[in-house]
């Protein structure tokens, strides 16, 4: 048998350096034949199914006010049933009011102390104010009389009256400033605790403003008439009596039901070549007989699990309808969406023909007697069909099977490179 000539050529690929070889095509002799198909352009059907739920296109949103001090949890003693007609104005929401009304009596009681201690510390300082002007009176008084019957005369008193009275003298002086300082240290200290009890009693009454806010704020109307819709947690629970939640925090939301949109989830493995844009039809599972136009408004760039603790991924989507019927479509409801990745004329090559190399997409195309590597661009695929976007013209012939590995080499158990070689264009393996 004659053996297959390879010419080797070195090309850098992400990941490091990958060879990518040119095979000659089989020739005489028995020689190993690769089997080959041409690519055409022809027409490429796929349908996707996706299942989820409508929702509003825009919504009024429910929560508890903003708080007029300090935010703080507010627990929820009563909710409207989810999914309930709402009139404009009716409670939908009331939360316990035992927080609310403790702090007002605690708050009442703080203030009647406060005010208590505010009269009881005038009235001692009133008296130590008193006591203070009535100990620099006397002390001048004193002064006063020590310098009027001073013994100063030498002729008249010894040497030692008349230092005793200058002694006497200066004492006095002493007492009386003494007198006068602790007067003034005395209304400043006055001054300091009645500064003091007017900041408890300033702090009892924001108390009671805040309870009393509290209070004016334990229910929350519905702004307008519509379908109550509570919202849902990481979980995929719906609030409770007893839960708290945060002032500001969208707890429902009224929907407006004259624009609706569908929420729907493709499993991972089905999302390569999804896009905005893409025409859809949307049923309702109670009417499926009824479709709906529709067209992929968004798709999410990860894909992620619906279920905790469940390891099926989803990219989740949003559908715009063409159009909404409020008399039977509400939010909630479970819809069933067929995605419609038709192309009436794309290349399109059997999946097997697709060969990864260093993390590239490669086709090998038979040129001049010779197979050689090209990237391409992968779009949407079947399980036998695959959507080539770049890389190949119609009329390419391309081999089935990467020309590289013989016979042995492509049909081992270790073989993986045309299931690989497809995941990246998203189609299912």
């Amino acid at each position: 048998m004659k053996k297959l000539l390879v010419a080797g050529a070195l090309v850098v690929a992400a990941g490091g350096l990958v060879a990518w070889r040119v095979v000659r095509a089989g020739g005489d002799d028995g020689a190993i034949s690769v089997p080959t198909a041409l690519v055409v352009k022809e027409r490429f059907a796929r349908r996707i199914t996706a299942e989820g739920n409508l929702k509003a296109v825009r919504a009024t949103p429910v929560s508890p006010p903003p708080p007029r001090g300090r935010p703080r949890p507010m627990k929820i003693a009563w909710m409207a049933a989810d999914g309930s007609r709402v009139a404009a104005g009716e409670v939908v929401l009331r939360f316990d009011r035992t927080d609310f009304e403790r702090e007002l009596k605690d708050g009442d009681a703080d203030r009647a102390a406060a005010a208590a201690k505010l009269s009881r510390e005038d009235v001692q300082a009133r008296a130590a104010e008193d006591n203070r002007e009535a100990s620099a009176s006397m002390a001048e008084m004193e002064l006063d009389k020590t310098r009027k019957f001073q013994a100063k005369d030498a002729e008249i008193f010894s040497r030692n009256e008349i230092i005793e009275s200058t002694i006497d003298e200066h004492l006095s002086r002493a007492r009386m400033e003494h007198a006068h300082e602790a007067e003034a240290i005395e209304k400043k200290l006055t001054r300091s605790k009645l500064a003091v009890i007017g900041v408890e009693k300033k702090k009892a009454e924001l108390t009671i403003q805040q309870a009393r806010a509290g209070l004016e704020a334990i229910e929350v109307k519905a702004p307008h008439a519509g379908i109550l819709v509570f919202q849902r947690d990481w979980r995929g629970e719906l609030p409770h009596e007893g839960e708290q939640v945060w002032p500001g925090q969208t707890v429902a939301e009224i929907p407006i039901l004259d624009e609706m949109e569908a929420q729907v989830y493709v499993l991972e493995v089905d999302g390569g070549g999804l896009e905005p844009g893409i025409a859809a039809k949307v049923a309702l599972e109670s009417r499926p007989d009824v479709e709906v136009d529709a067209k992929v408004k968004q798709v999410d760039d990860l894909a992620q699990p619906r279920i905790p603790d469940l390891p099926v991924q989803y990219f989740a989507m949003t559908l715009s309808l063409a159009r909404t019927d409020p008399a039977v479509m509400k939010p909630g409801q479970r819809v069933r969406a067929t995605l419609l990745l038709d192309r009436d004329a794309a290349l399109v090559v059997p999946r097997q023909a697709v060969v990864e190399q260093g993390g590239k997409n490669i086709v090998y195309r038979l040129e001049d007697g010779l197979f050689r590597p090209v990237e391409v661009e992968l779009g949407p695929s079947t399980p036998g069909r695959v959507v080539i976007e770049k890389g190949l013209a119609a009329g390419d012939r391309v081999a089935l099977r990467d020309p590289t590995r013989t016979l042995d080499e492509t049909s081992g158990p270790g073989d993986k490179a045309g299931s690989r070689g497809t995941s990246e264009g998203g189609g299912t393996p």
